[in-house]
């Protein structure tokens, strides 16, 4: 964690933060534009400090380079230091300064966002974690219903995990979502389409894609998620439940433990 806190130490890096959030999926040429007179290289070097503590990763689309908020580091931090009885008080405390900042922003013309409900450039949101385990026990954690359920907001999935086979997840006798598992190679990538059902606003938003990646490094995995094909109207409530749940399965896999996380279940955005 000494990494995460080096780079949010610094300002320009902090910025870069602030601007993915209000934009993810931008080149470095789209980063670099409004910090003139920074060069290109300036902003290229503080990318690569974020990159390096897990707060920024990366993708290729075509012949392009795109940088990804990843904010799974940070909710480790939360996870860690913030306890589960400070954590209503404390979510209540920044919602009510999110909200008042974002009157007064109002008032003076400038554009603002709902903690938790920024929007993103293009159709993608990426997620990024390391968990001490194998490919093979990953694996079977993402696809066994008991361990799914323990970090999954309770939601039990049925599957048989083939190509072309369909999945539903389940929590109290309701159906939270359900897809086709496009792509199955184990213990390395699933591939799934992605319908959320738990409400009608997320229904009406119709079918996305979710993509798993493990690659191992060393004594640990890179656990990459990419949900994309997201409509220009999605928000958190589509995606934002994710970095709560990798948590939850780092957690697992290097404890044996279930992330004791208050209001996860009110938060039960993804998965």
């Amino acid at each position: 964690m000494e990494a995460v806190f080096k780079a949010l130490a610094d300002g320009t890096r902090r910025a870069l933060l602030d601007e993915l959030f209000r934009a993810d999926g931008q080149t470095l040429t789209a980063l670099a534009a409004p910090r003139e007179p920074m060069t290109r290289f300036g902003v290229m070097k503080h990318l690569r400090v974020l990159e390096d503590a897990g707060l920024v990763t990366t993708r290729k689309r075509g012949r392009e380079k795109l940088h990804f908020l990843n904010p799974i580091p940070i909710r480790l931090i939360h996870d860690r230091w913030v306890s589960k009885y400070a954590e209503p008080w404390a979510a209540t405390l920044t919602e009510l300064k999110t909200r008042l900042e974002a009157e007064d922003m109002t008032t003076t013309n400038h554009v603002s966002f709902a903690a938790g409900t920024a929007p993103i450039a293009g159709d993608t949101a990426v997620f990024e974690i390391f968990i001490k385990t194998t490919p093979e026990r990953l694996w079977e954690a993402i696809t066994d219903p008991a361990q799914r359920s323990r970090y999954s907001f309770g939601a039990q999935i049925t599957s048989d995990w083939t190509a072309g086979s369909d999945y539903a997840a389940a929590a109290g006798g309701f159906e939270l979502t359900r897809g086709t598992n496009v792509v199955v190679e184990p213990p390395r990538l699933l591939v799934q389409t992605f319908q959320a059902l738990w409400g009608d606003d997320v229904r009406a938003l119709g079918e996305t894609r979710v993509t798993w990646e493990i690659e191992p490094v060393g004594t640990s995995c890179r656990l990459t998620v990419v949900h994309d094909r997201l409509p220009a109207d999605a928000n958190a409530q589509l995606y934002g439940g994710w970095p709560m749940i990798l948590s939850g399965l780092k957690t697992l896999l290097e404890t044996g433990e279930d992330l004791d996380t208050p209001g996860s279940l009110r938060h039960a955005d993804a998965g």
